[in-house]
């Protein structure tokens, strides 16, 4: 078996990708990269291979990259060209080491042409780019994580009088755990699933973020309704509460409940509500060999599903 390597172990992904593999296959099959050396630190009895990598540096990725058979490339957290350059930049090391599988985490949306929100316009161009190597390729198109709606369900709770107000509408999502997504990535890395293939990574059930309010009122006893408003309104909120519009400078520190920008908030909720990121599969099961989470059993383990400190980095 080759080398795979991995990116971004030190983000909230990658370190339980990262953890979820090692249990998958030996460690001395393993490179793990980080643009952040100091969080390398943590692999370090692991018997994996550490390697420093920076995204913006071509010719230092084709360093971090020697030697690999399949690499696990986590998408950037930060959006626009600078993501689109650390993409490429990716793919092009890749390609240049002679890596022959490439499993890249996209997300939902992705394959619908109209959908053009702030998220999936870079994921569309890294897939196209990919495609065009020749290079075998997975995507992983993950459903909206659980966990960013946990932290708008417990701001609403806590401080909007038990109302959530978004601009979501009556539009379906299959929201799934950030750590079941990280679960199939590990999977496909080890070598789960077929190459030049799309994968959805979803929840069990689509749903209305009005269902998804009532399950987890039910589930947890604290009340939560839902309201309505227009994509106007949503930004307004936002800036009320100090979240940046965009991703440059320091994004994810600005608003510890809302660790995103606005932009990609407010234009992932319109396509939610346009319907355009309604897929439900039961690709994670096939690629892990069981079901993901329920958004009922993601609030029956409430503590475990945080979203979590991020960084403009991570």
């Amino acid at each position: 078996m080759g080398k795979i390597i991995m990116t971004g172990v030190d983000g909230n992904f990658g370190g339980y990708a990262a953890r979820r593999i090692l249990e998958l296959v030996p460690a001395d099959n393993l490179i793990f990269t980080s643009p952040n050396k100091e969080k390398l630190k943590a692999y370090e009895n692991t018997g994996v291979e550490l390697r420093y990598a920076d995204f913006s540096d071509l010719e230092q990725l084709k360093e971090a990259f020697q030697g690999g058979d399949t690499l696990l490339l986590i998408s950037m957290p930060f959006v626009g060209e600078r993501r689109k350059t650390a993409h490429k930049n990716a793919v092009d090391a890749a390609v240049a080491c002679g890596v022959k599988r490439l499993i890249y985490t996209s997300i939902v949306g992705a394959g619908v042409e109209e959908c053009d929100t702030y998220e999936v316009t870079d994921h569309k161009y890294t897939e196209a780019y990919i495609k065009e190597q020749d290079i075998n390729y997975v995507f992983l198109r993950d459903s909206q994580y659980a966990e960013a709606m946990v932290s708008a369900f417990e701001e609403a709770y806590n401080n909007t009088n038990g109302v959530l107000s978004n601009n979501m509408g009556e539009g379906h999502m299959a929201f799934i755990s950030r750590d079941d997504c990280a679960e199939a990535a590990a999977h496909a890395a080890a070598g789960a699933g077929d190459n030049n293939v799309v994968y959805y990574i979803s929840g069990p059930q689509a749903l209305t973020i009005s269902e998804f309010l009532q399950i987890a009122s039910d589930t947890t006893g604290r009340k939560v309704a839902y309201n309505s408003i227009t994509d106007d309104e949503m930004y307004a909120f936002f800036d009320s509460l100090g979240v940046p519009r965009n991703t440059e400078g320091k994004w994810a520190e600005a608003a510890k409940n809302f660790p995103f920008c606005s932009d990609g908030m407010v234009t992932f909720g319109r396509a939610i509500r346009l319907e355009q990121m309604n897929n439900c599969t039961n690709d994670f099961e096939t690629l892990t060999g069981r079901k993901p989470m329920s958004v009922k059993e993601i609030f029956e383990n409430i503590k475990n599903h945080k979203i979590g400190n991020r960084t403009s980095t991570d």
